[in-house]
């Protein structure tokens, strides 16, 4: 994938809803879903992948529009393979930000995913 990179401030770290790539063996797209307070103070950050192919019989899937948060192509937030990445592994700067009824949709997927309350 082809995004301007610059060096990331001191102190930066991946924030609730922003969507960025991780560089695992390959760079991949993933929707950051844990707090800011964590994501501020801890090695790791909660993510959901994200995807360009649509599985219709996936309901927890939720689909991101080509646009929203800087994405270029639609896509799906994977919130049953919910997992953590070192922070150090996220590429600055972030694609961008969800808005607010994505991000209600993903969290909802991620509560069925894992059978929460």
């Amino acid at each position: 994938m082809a995004f301007q990179r610059v060096s990331a401030p001191a102190g930066w770290h991946p924030k609730r809803g922003e969507i960025c790539l991780f560089a695992l063996d390959k760079e991949r797209l993933a929707l950051v879903v844990s707090s800011d307070a964590l994501n501020r103070h801890s090695l790791d950050v909660c993510v959901v992948p994200i995807s360009t192919a649509e599985h219709k019989a996936f309901s927890l899937r939720p689909k991101l529009g080509a646009g929203e948060g800087g994405l270029r192509r639609d896509s799906w937030a994977k919130c049953d393979q919910v997992s953590t990445i070192e922070k150090k592994k996220a590429v600055y700067p972030p694609l961008g930000v969800v808005g607010r009824a994505s991000l209600d949709k993903i969290q909802n997927a991620i509560k069925l995913a894992l059978e929460l309350p």
